[in-house]
């Protein structure tokens, strides 16, 4: 690895390690300033960012940029500004009986710098939005965007240069060399996104400096079709789901499950459905196209993949869209030697899979790594509640799509294969500090009696505290 390199990123980590040491617990008007200034740092760029992103993709759907890259971020910062007093504030915890009067209480600290890997797909929101809670817990924050991206990094770089100095947080692009090099340094804490392989990387990276990581890191997420669904409220919602951003979403629902006698009502109207959202794709602007050549040309491999292993693709568009525009496809009679049943999609394509009793399709679900989201539609409560219990995941919509992604009230993370730890609100906070139990001794402190020497008094305390303890 090149030795410039890795000195010049251990200089920037160290410069950073040494502003944090000079103020080890910012105070809640510097954190308040820090995240102020993301807000008015995004505010201040938005369009450039719609057009760096839109760049980096071929074209990006403005108002999806708009959306799930900017507003996320400035109503994470600001979510955070509003709650933060509270999310600072020590608290007091139980003391068992046999130790009164003295007294527990649990300080939250920030760990010292993190570092952020951020992807490709929401370059800007995936980057930012795990700094929030790092600068929210008083933290420094560098991060690596993805070289696939680099217009969008070029720019926050500068953005992120313009309103915060380089110990507060920085920006630093590179390729894979750097990407390496970087998810190698010494970090408190390590956020990564990405997929499934890399984060295994990522995670033995940091291991060798003890460095705790979160992880998420997408999978295959199903979406399970109930029979009590409103049919075509179902399509619609998923159709959404899974065109927004052409599919390039972490929670996108990766293929259906279907009860088998609904198959053919529900294709015809997701087909419906995905026509009213883009009406022709050529030249559609809210159509996002294929971020590179080369997921395209993965994309286009999966369908033939399928194709000759004996699937039946069912196209959304009778057009052949120009550019990186793919157009939607349904595969109907899949299976798992098809590579499209075996990875992460990570684009316009939707595998369905019938089932005839809901436990069978439960038991599909369950064979395969833990999904980082989990699509349950229906009406029927109980059923509903018996999928709910019956899997895992690292979050779940209930009739609709990706949209738990959006809620700060709740932690958002994987789980198994789909990644580690969660962040998002106050669970970003807590994840990105140390919660240390500080326990108060008393002057009048009844635990003397256990000093040596040891005899029958020890005895009988020992046999008191079992009874009560």
């Amino acid at each position: 690895m090149d030795q410039t390199l890795q000195e010049r990123l251990h200089l920037v980590l160290e410069q950073q390690r040494a502003a944090f040491r000079a103020e080890m617990a910012p105070s809640r008007e510097v954190r308040l300033d820090r995240l102020e200034r993301v807000r008015r740092m995004t505010a201040k760029h938005s369009e450039a960012l719609v057009k760096a992103i839109s760049a980096d993709f071929g074209h990006r759907a403005r108002q999806e940029t708009l959306l799930a890259d900017i507003f996320t971020v400035e109503s994470g910062a600001r979510h955070a500004q509003k709650h933060l007093r509270d999310w600072m504030r020590p608290r007091r915890q139980p003391t068992a009986l046999h130790f009164l009067p003295a007294s527990n209480r649990l300080m939250r600290q920030p760990l010292g710098v993190v570092g952020v890997v951020a992807p490709w797909n929401y370059p800007f929101y995936l980057a930012l939005g795990p700094a929030v809670g790092a600068l929210a817990a008083g933290n420094r924050v560098m991060i690596k965007p993805s070289e696939l991206t680099p217009r969008t990094g070029e720019l926050m770089a500068a953005m992120v240069a313009e309103f915060f100095a380089p110990e507060e947080m920085t920006v630093l692009n590179g390729d894979a060399e750097l990407a390496r090099a970087f998810t190698a340094l010494p970090f408190d804490h390590l956020c990564f996104t990405g997929s499934t392989p890399v984060g295994r990387i990522v995670a033995q990276a940091a291991a060798q400096n003890l460095t705790p990581v979160t992880l998420e890191l997408g999978g295959k997420s199903p979406a399970l079709v109930d029979r009590s669904c409103d049919l075509k409220l179902t399509a619609s919602r998923i159709a959404h789901g899974k065109l927004f951003n052409a599919g390039q979403t972490c929670v996108a629902p990766d293929y259906l499950l279907v009860p088998k006698d609904l198959v053919e009502p529900l294709v015809h109207e997701i087909k419906l459905a995905m026509r009213r959202l883009y009406p022709k794709l050529g030249g559609n602007p809210d159509y996002t196209h294929i971020a590179t050549p080369r997921h395209l040309a993965r994309l286009r491999g999966l369908l033939d993949d399928a194709r000759a292993k004996g699937a039946k693709l069912i196209p959304s568009h009778e057009e052949k869209p120009g550019g990186r525009a793919l157009v939607p496809h349904l595969l109907l009679g899949v299976n798992e030697q098809m590579t499209v049943m075996q990875e992460e999609i990570f684009g316009p394509l939707l595998p369905i899979v019938p089932y005839v009793e809901v436990d069978h399709a439960l038991a599909y679900i369950n064979r395969h790594d833990k999904p980082l989201a989990l699509y349950w539609f229906g009406r029927d409560a109980a059923m509903r509640e018996h999928v709910l219990s019956q899997t895992q995941a690292g979050g779940v919509t209930v009739n609709d799509c990706i949209w738990h992604l959006g809620q700060e009230e709740q932690p958002f993370g994987g789980v198994g294969a789909s990644g580690m730890g969660a962040y998002h609100g106050e669970f970003g906070f807590r994840s990105f500090s140390k919660e240390k139990p500080v326990f108060h001794q008393s002057r009048w402190a009844g635990t003397r009696l256990f000093f040596p020497p040891y005899g029958k008094t020890f005895d009988r305390l020992l046999g008191l505290l079992k009874r009560i303890a």
